[in-house]
């Protein structure tokens, strides 16, 4: 266990566990000390990152959950508490497929079906929280982490229905936030950018490159650029912010976003 442990006994349930995000988050919780609850649409990668904290000495559960099957979400979080006896963390790690993004098209070309495919990580994001919400202002604690992009901050073209969804997740973040005023339960934000290690990035450049005529190291290049730092978070830097987010270091975040963007979109 990490000698700096910061989630000793703590119990996380994360959505989109077996995603790029999604393990990076899970597996730091888990070396923090937290019992992990993971959750997702496929068993195999579910399974293989259970399998790999079990082996490093933490603590891991699995399950495929649809997120955006608000019952199989209820039925779920019933059933960790049954298990757990509480919830601690929630973190939806879920985040868009290449096609939600658009292909870069700008808001003048881009179709209804293209721009909703977008709205479903907002979804997903709202029933999830919903869930965790309930049973964490029952116990009198919690943190809820929201998950959103650089697009949530307009500084890119064609990115139009990613930008939306986005925004609409820091929207609802504070939303609720304001909703769990007095019940001792957190919500924040954490907001990244392109975590060109992820797997969604890579094909996204892939195609990216296709389209512009440039190679995949370009495009990649371009993401760097486009920091102030000159580097993009990694998936393992966005981990980081959420162990620190769930944390009793954040223990007065609330109702704001942490913005983990390397500088892409300053506030």
């Amino acid at each position: 266990m990490n000698q700096s442990a910061l989630l000793i006994d703590k119990r996380a349930v994360v959505f989109g566990a077996g995603g790029s995000i999604g393990t990076a988050v899970t597996r730091q919780f888990a070396a923090h000390g937290a019992h992990v609850f993971l959750a997702g649409r496929s068993a195999g990668p579910l399974e293989a990152v259970t399998q790999v904290i079990k082996d490093s000495g933490g603590k891991a559960e699995c399950q495929v959950v649809d997120a955006l099957d608000e019952t199989a979400v209820e039925k779920y979080l019933d059933g960790v508490m049954e298990r757990a006896g509480r919830i601690d963390i929630e973190f939806n790690a879920i985040g868009p497929l290449i096609a939600a993004y658009g292909n870069g098209k700008l808001a003048v070309d881009l179709a209804v079906d293209e721009f909703e495919a977008a709205l479903t990580v907002l979804t997903s994001q709202f029933i999830t929280a919903r869930g965790a919400a309930r049973r964490m202002i029952k116990q009198g604690s919690g943190v809820i982490i929201f998950l959103t992009g650089s697009p949530a901050r307009p500084h890119l073209m064609g990115g139009t229905g990613i930008g939306a969804a986005f925004g609409g997740i820091e929207t609802l973040m504070r939303s609720i936030a304001l909703d769990l005023t007095g019940t001792g339960v957190r919500a924040v934000c954490l907001r990244t950018a392109a975590n060109t290690d992820s797997r969604t990035i890579q094909e996204t450049a892939d195609v990216v490159s296709k389209m512009m005529n440039l190679t995949k190291e370009q495009v990649l290049a371009s993401l760097d650029d486009a920091s102030w730092l000159k580097v993009s978070p990694q998936t393992g830097d966005t981990a980081n912010s959420a162990v620190l987010l769930a944390s009793d270091l954040a223990s007065k975040m609330h109702g704001t976003v942490h913005n983990a963007t390397a500088g892409v979109c300053p506030d």
